[in-house]
């Protein structure tokens, strides 16, 4: 009988492939990723990663080739990330800002070899201290200020060696501004700043510590005092509207997906460019479940990707990037 059943039936356009791509609500394409790609010392060498299957630290010769292979992907910006020698680790940071040091060299190198590739530069101390702490420490207090100006030296070096953006990620207060104030008054004003505005102070960093040797010597440390509070939503708000008032260009939330509600809430107030990273305990999970054979690996990176783009991810660094870009049709 005619009205039994509602005339509407929104499942006549999942019926086929074809239809399901012509009224897709949120598009995704290798334009969309940031690739993080780790580099370490010496030549012709590329070393595994043991906590982050298929991600290895890169010599600068080999980090070059990956600038190319995300050239051809059409991936729009690589992010470095340094594995320091522990010889060069010091209470003062000070290699962070050395001219010659890996990460300028890398910079250089992979600028010369393929200048239409966006190159960005973590801007944090986390690397370079013994302690293994993003900032300076004095009796075990955090220092802000003093931090702060150790990383408007490294944003300066970074930018002399060609980083086209800098990224403060450690959450000190007033970071974004001295920055800001420093690259305009050395001529550096078209470095953009990609500012963690909302970086938590998450436990899914591990595999990354262990990629840039800082989590021995962070050991059972935590940074709880300079990172946000996993429980708070309102104060990312507070955070990110201080860093685009002090000349942010574009804003982080770290990690993804378990802060979407936050991605969101951001992207609807500010409407900032505003990228997800999707971090590396969250991609070493998907891929050791995945290697288990408990999850269908390349159908969840896939959904993770377009939930970053729905909630309203600009970009989404992830080191899963060449893979995705393949997966869209990439060339290489």
């Amino acid at each position: 009988m005619r009205g039994r059943f509602p005339r509407t039936r929104l499942r006549r356009n999942r019926m086929a492939e074809w239809s399901r791509r012509l009224v897709a609500e949120t598009r995704l394409s290798a334009d969309d990723l940031i690739w993080p790609v780790f580099i370490q010392e010496g030549q012709n060498r590329r070393t595994a990663v043991d906590s982050m299957p298929d991600v290895e630290r890169l010599s600068i010769d080999q980090a070059v080739r990956a600038a190319e292979t995300a050239v051809s992907l059409g991936i729009p910006a690589i992010a470095l990330f340094p594995a320091v020698d522990p010889g060069l680790k010091s209470d003062d940071a000070c290699e962070a800002f050395n001219p010659k040091g890996l990460v300028c060299r890398a910079v250089q190198a992979v600028k010369k070899a393929q200048p239409g590739l966006g190159v960005i530069c973590d801007v944090a101390l986390d690397p370079y201290t013994s302690h293994g702490h993003d900032g300076l420490v004095r009796d075990g207090e955090i220092l802000n200020d003093e931090t702060v100006a150790v990383l408007c030296k490294q944003s300066l070096a970074l930018a002399a060696a060609g980083a086209d953006i800098v990224a403060p990620s450690d959450m000190m207060d007033g970071r974004v501004g001295v920055i800001r104030d420093a690259l305009e008054s050395e001529g550096f004003k078209n470095v953009r700043i990609l500012a963690y505005a909302a970086k938590y102070a998450s436990a899914l960093y591990g595999p990354f510590r262990d990629a840039v040797h800082s989590a021995g010597p962070l050991g059972a440390g935590d940074k709880r005092s300079y990172q946000m509070d996993p429980a708070n939503g309102d104060e990312a708000l507070r955070e990110v509207a201080l860093d685009i008032a002090e000349g942010a260009d574009m804003i982080m939330v770290k990690p993804g997906l378990p802060y979407l509600d936050v991605l969101w809430r951001i992207k609807q107030a500010f409407g900032l460019p505003t990228f997800a990273y999707q971090v590396s305990g969250e991609y070493a999970m998907l891929k050791a479940a995945a290697r288990e054979g408990w999850l269908d690996g390349d159908r969840v990176l896939m959904e993770t990707m377009f939930c970053f783009k729905r909630a309203g991810a600009d970009g989404i660094v992830t080191y899963a990037a060449p893979e995705v870009a393949r997966r869209l049709g990439g060339a290489a």
